[in-house]
């Protein structure tokens, strides 16, 4: 991300979110995004994946400015290399833990039986194999949180972008899906951005970056 700013007029009023923020983030590096509630953390998620275009500055993804390109290619790029995980888990509640992770493959075009092996091996990183055929509603907070992280692993994209992904989660639990979700995505060799609350989550990851008057430092 180069000098990235992000205005939003309400009426005759302007509020600068972003001003001249720049990130450079390369796959395998996990990087802390901490700010106080209202700073902007979403804002820069949402340009970081793609769901907003910047009011100025440019998003380079695998040397291609993203931010420039048309909304179709934006989406392809979205599906193919950007993987989402929020506060909530967000499962489709009619399908199996192994049907929420493969769908998204499916869309982008894998066939069922190549989806279900990366699903399964997936779900083998997580300890969850013996959980693969549950609905969500019989799996617990942070079992259904990991299949939500392992749902955005499963195309096996180039930048994971994480919204206070343990934010549900009692401190236990918490701490418990953080180290995997660490672990996971180090092996999986992804450039990761988790915006976080918790000062101590944030000490765990390879480096901490803070939204300050529009910029990042």
């Amino acid at each position: 991300m180069q000098n990235i700013r992000r205005i939003y007029k309400t009426g005759p009023e302007a509020l600068t979110v972003l001003d001249g923020a720049a990130l450079s983030i390369q796959r395998g590096e996990i990087v802390a995004l901490v700010a106080p509630s209202g700073a902007g953390k979403s804002t820069l998620l949402h340009l970081a994946g793609l769901l907003e275009k910047p009011d100025a500055g440019t998003v380079i993804i695998d040397g291609e400015d993203a931010g420039a390109l048309p909304d179709s290619a934006r989406t392809d790029i979205r599906l193919r290399k950007i993987g989402f995980v929020y506060q909530f888990h967000h499962l489709l509640p009619e399908f199996t833990a192994l049907e929420n992770i493969a769908l998204p493959q499916m869309i982008a075009g894998r066939v069922e039986a190549q989806a279900d092996r990366r699903s399964m091996e997936l779900l083998e990183k997580f300890g969850l194999t013996a959980r693969a055929g549950h609905l969500p509603g019989k799996l617990s907070g942070g079992e259904k949180q990991r299949v939500a992280i392992a749902r955005a692993l499963a195309n096996n994209p180039a930048l994971l972008l994480a919204d206070e992904p343990t934010g549900n989660l009692d401190v236990a639990t918490a701490n418990t899906v953080f180290a995997e979700l660490l672990r996971v995505v180090k092996s999986e060799n992804v450039a990761a951005i988790i915006a976080t609350h918790n000062p101590d989550l944030a000490l765990r990851m390879d480096r901490q970056i803070r939204l300050q008057d529009g910029r990042l430092v």
